[in-house]
């Protein structure tokens, strides 16, 4: 299958890059934005991932990548990039523009790429589409994560929507949410904080983006009957 994943050249995405490129069959093309040398080193250090430069907030490199994913004919689309800070500060003090910044540079880009794999699935009569959300929306919102939170609602209800109008096109729609993983996207936490969620966790662990990427290989590999679902990965220490 031909992949493409936002965000892919560090973190969990690339974990997620790197382990469904591994798979047989497989040709991975992943996004970045400043993480020019790490991207490099997965394209040399596996022959069948190609990196793509996509900053999500200009828009002529949005829509360049957007024009792409007619050209390569994509059978899946992970939609894992998210620019910004989990964690800021409480509500009441977080700027109205901030909400509308960070919507404009995460779920727009997310938007346009998911209209366009959908316009290529459905020619196709063919295709997945993953999201990748927060165990935030279940758990407990940690404070100063409205911001984050907020996006990651929108997203898993596009999801379902995704899911329902193009069921009959044999596309799918599903997402995972990950509970709090140590990665370049989560550095700024203050290790208090990391400690209060590794205390909390049932197996005292903090969860790896390794353990991730197998969900995101689990529903990449699916039958297209799982269709609209969320899986969560947090040890059942919430319940849905």
């Amino acid at each position: 299958m031909i992949v493409l994943i936002t965000g892919g050249s560090s973190g969990l995405g690339e974990a997620i890059t790197r382990l469904i490129a591994q798979q047989p069959g497989h040709t991975v093309y992943f996004t970045y934005n400043s993480s020019l040398t790490n991207a490099q080193k997965i394209e040399a250090d596996l022959g069948n991932a190609f990196a793509i430069k996509c900053n999500f907030e200009i828009e002529v490199e949005v829509n360049a990548l957007k024009t792409k994913i007619s050209e390569l004919g994509i059978d899946v689309l992970i939609n894992n990039a998210y620019s910004g800070e989990p964690i800021k500060t409480y509500f009441h003090k977080i700027p109205a523009e901030d909400f509308l910044a960070d919507f404009q540079k995460n779920m727009l880009p997310a938007i346009i790429l998911t209209q366009a794999a959908i316009n290529t699935f459905r020619k196709k009569k063919f295709g997945k589409i993953i999201n990748v959300l927060t165990s935030f929306l279940i758990n407990t919102p940690p404070i100063g994560s409205s911001v984050y939170v907020a996006n990651k609602a929108y997203l898993e209800e596009l999801s379902r929507a995704w899911a329902t109008e193009n069921a009959k096109y044999n596309i799918t729609s599903n997402s995972i949410s990950p509970a709090f993983m140590q990665t370049t996207f989560t550095n700024d936490v203050d290790e208090r904080v990391i400690e209060q969620i590794k205390e909390s966790h049932p197996l005292k662990a903090i969860l790896t983006p390794a353990e991730v990427a197998e969900s995101v290989l689990f529903l990449l590999n699916s039958t297209q009957q799982i269709n609209g679902i969320n899986i969560v990965l947090n040890s059942g220490a919430n319940i849905k």
